[in-house]
């Protein structure tokens, strides 16, 4: 099986006796290779020491006391963000089991990067095995916000960093680390140039057809169908649907803030402007297959899954509302 996504560290990685991601040194070592944490010509002794010790030792405890004889007040903020996310994966089995943990917790105070980059190597992980570049290319909406437009009647979704060039900066310390051509060139996936997504997965260069009826919402369905068995343990089947129509939202789970709006909305029985309606991108009919794992209320009855972009196009997926969100009787992360 051709391998994929090199950039998000899943080879530096360990895997637990449940099929969980268990850190390494290695792994946390590409944390310290970010430009916020390297220390500049000017940083002060105590920044330069604590790098040190750290490329060192990457688990060692790290005192308060360390960070705040750091010089530099922004230094010391990135040094407290990431000892304090590093201390929280290190105090989980498994990478699993600590984003389940943030995310029934909240993630207070943990940069949107760090999660990002967290569900793109849990991502990798129960997605091992795929072939299909559609769904590969559909989980990315999961940790790289989107900008939707209309091109020729079809709703296409881009890299929103990729296609705004805001950052023209490699997305990650591995991508300069091995090679990978930062360059974009963005294609719509299809049939007749999916295989090369295998090459250019890395490069977040190529835009999918999210039009309902279409394979690309089909796609991203069996990406959350992988993510839901992967995280709390329980099988569904989701289906992409083309309307709205006589859906009755007894439970819904809205796949990001704009959508989370919508289905209140919906579910207080109010009717939906044309301009909401605009900016629904994908509704999911989701069934348990085990019954006894949903809530004794709720059996036999679906949950719907409501994708939505904000006014300015772009489309920002919060995965964790499948881990929090759907009346299963248990939360646990499995691996």
């Amino acid at each position: 099986m051709t391998d994929f996504w090199l950039s998000c560290g899943h080879h530096l990685l360990d895997r637990g006796a449940g099929g969980g991601l268990v850190v390494t040194d290695d792994f946390l070592k590409v944390y310290l290779a970010r430009p916020e944490l390297v220390p500049p010509e000017e940083a002060c002794p105590a920044e330069r020491g604590l790098y040190a010790s750290l490329l060192a030792e990457p688990r060692r405890p790290v005192t308060q006391v360390e960070i705040t004889a750091i010089a530099d007040a922004d230094a010391r903020e990135n040094w407290q963000l990431f000892v304090a996310f590093r201390d929280h994966l290190l105090s989980h089995p498994t990478l699993e089991a600590a984003y389940a943990a943030l995310a029934r917790d909240g993630a207070h105070r943990v940069p949107t990067l760090f999660i990002n980059q967290l569900v793109h190597v849990i991502l990798r992980n129960a997605l091992d095995g795929v072939g299909d570049a559609r769904v590969l290319r559909a989980a990315e909406l999961f940790f790289r916000p989107q900008r939707a437009t209309l091109h020729e009647g079809a709703l296409i979704a881009a890299d929103e960093e990729t296609v705004g060039g805001v950052n023209p900066a490699p997305v990650s310390p591995l991508v300069s680390m091995l090679g990978i051509p930062a360059a974009a060139n963005i294609d719509i996936i299809s049939d007749a140039n999916a295989a090369d997504y295998f090459d250019r997965g890395d490069r977040f260069d190529m835009a999918l057809d999210l039009t309902a009826g279409r394979e690309g919402l089909s796609a991203l369905a069996r990406v959350m169908e992988r993510w839901i068995a992967h995280l709390i343990g329980v099988t569904v089947e989701i289906e992409a649907l083309k309307e709205m129509q006589e859906v009755d939202l007894a439970w819904y789970v809205g796949l990001d803030a704009e959508a989370t709006k919508i289905g209140d909305r919906v579910w207080k029985g109010e009717t939906l402007d044309q301009s909401a309606m605009e900016r629904i991108v994908g509704l999911f009919r989701l069934t348990f297959r085990d019954a006894a794992a949903v809530r004794e209320d709720l059996r036999g009855e679906p949950a719907y899954l409501i994708l939505a972009m904000a006014p300015d196009k772009t489309i920002r997926m919060k995965p964790q509302n499948l881990v929090t969100g759907l009346p299963v009787r248990h939360l646990e992360a499995v691996t």
